[in-house]
């Protein structure tokens, strides 16, 4: 395989810290404690794990509504923001990528939290901007209903303009020791933001921050998605099962970037990828239908079958005959997300595949690779390679040990092939993925948007 040397970059990585792991069975693991979930030090020493196999991220989603699948692990509980206060606490080096939404909160408030959270850790917070589907959340902040999809996407955008310029509204004074005062209106600025759902005036009362602001991830899917991600988003998540719909997606991002003023190359496309390891790929397939709940692969397939029928798609499916991707619609203004069922139309028209392939290339929404840790190092080099993507957020089955067992089985050929460091670089998360410092962007009159 030959690598993309165009331009000098190297392979990113992240890695979800949700729960006891990816796997709806994972609380359930031989040699684990079911009730992890709740305990924060095994977040801590998760995000430990992650530290020593150097990677970038950890990442933690959020869902601010007890799921109703008591089956599985609680995939959310404790508040990411408060959680990684601690984490940072104890780990250094390592970004903490953390999802709050545009849609139940303030932007005052959270701008202040975030910035608060970024000082404390040395300019280390990425902020996954989510904009809420399920109506249980919407139930958990009163009786009103869930917004559309449109006024939700139409807040979120504003949201993050408010944010942004808060974050860069208060400058520390630039003498060694101030002579009189310690602010004025040059470097404390309002805001005076006044729009179709926010009126904010500012300053923000936390000065700007170690790497300007945090930085900004978002996972568009649907057209409003791909607009907001392209205008704000540093890092961008997405559900991208197959290669070929990757480039497409990169493309239309890159578009649309350029459309908003920004140089794509600024933008960090970084998929989810579920990664089970296994000594021979049979072990590795025994493992994934273990980890299911399952003692063969018929039982991965009727739980496709389980959850392809609440996507109205009949039963009646041959597991070896290749599924039409017709069979997975989706419209632009449906409340429930786009992005999975769009990846599934995805693959499905891209190679002719079956239910029984395709239950071992995705795994809760995201690509799925299953095999030995040669197999999945070249998977992710391969991706990367091509330039189909900047990196990926692995997603581990079983926590913690799993990170332990990525680390020993999948950096070092990561490593060995020039793509992944040994150690950490830069100050700041943003420096390490080669990101712009947002005081130095031109504002639209040309000057610059923050501080010197």
């Amino acid at each position: 395989m030959v690598l993309d040397r165009s331009r000098d970059r190297r392979l990113f990585l992240s890695v979800a810290l949700n729960s006891t792991g990816s796997a709806g069975r994972s609380w359930a693991w031989p040699g684990t404690e079911w009730g992890r979930f709740g305990n924060w030090e095994h977040y801590v020493r998760s995000a430990q794990l992650a530290h020593e196999g150097v990677f970038d991220i950890v990442f933690v989603s959020d869902h601010p509504a007890l799921q109703r699948d008591n089956r599985s692990r609680p995939l959310h509980s404790f508040d990411p923001t408060v959680l990684f206060a601690a984490i940072a606490a104890a780990v250094p080096d390592i970004g903490f990528l953390l999802t709050a939404s545009s849609s139940y909160n303030s932007p005052y408030n959270l701008a202040r939290r975030l910035a608060t959270l970024d000082h404390i850790s040395g300019g280390r917070v990425i902020w996954n901007v989510v904009s809420s589907f399920n109506p249980d959340i919407a139930a958990n902040f009163g009786d009103a209903p869930l917004p559309p999809r449109a006024d939700r996407y139409r807040r979120a955008d504003e949201f993050l303009d408010v944010v942004k310029q808060l974050w860069l509204s208060w400058d520390p004074p630039n003498d060694a020791t101030p002579t009189d005062t310690l602010w004025d209106e040059t470097t404390a600025r309002r805001i005076d933001h006044h729009g179709e759902f926010f009126d904010v005036a500012g300053p923000l009362n936390v000065p700007i921050g170690p790497q300007g602001h945090p930085v900004i991830a978002q996972a568009g899917a649907s057209q409003a998605g791909v607009d907001l991600a392209a205008k704000h988003a540093d890092i961008v998540y997405a559900s991208l099962l197959h290669k070929d719909a990757a480039f497409e997606y990169k493309a239309q991002l890159s578009n649309r970037a350029r459309a908003h003023g920004r140089n794509p190359d600024e933008i960090r496309l970084m998929p989810g990828l579920v990664v089970i390891l296994g000594e021979t790929r049979e072990q590795a397939y025994r493992k994934h239908e273990a980890l299911h709940g399952h003692d063969n692969e018929d039982g991965l397939l009727a739980d496709f079958f389980r959850r392809t029928a609440v996507l109205d798609i009949t039963d009646n499916l041959d597991p070896d005959k290749p599924i039409d991707p017709d069979l997975f619609g989706y419209t632009e203004d449906q409340s429930a997300p786009v992005g999975f069922v769009r990846s599934f139309a995805e693959i499905a028209a891209a190679e002719p595949i079956t239910p029984r392939q395709l239950v071992r290339r995705v795994d809760g929404g995201h690509r799925l690779v299953v095999g030995t840790p040669a197999d999945v190092a070249d998977s992710i080099l391969q991706w990367w390679g091509e330039g189909a993507v900047d990196g990926f957020n692995i997603h581990i089955p079983v926590l913690p040990d799993g990170i332990a067992e990525f680390n020993r089985e999948v950096i070092p050929l990561l490593q060995a092939a020039g793509a992944y460091p040994t150690g950490y670089d830069g100050s700041t998360i943003r420096e390490r993925l080669g990101l712009p410092d947002p005081r130095h962007a031109p504002a639209a009159d040309g000057s610059a948007s923050g501080a010197a």
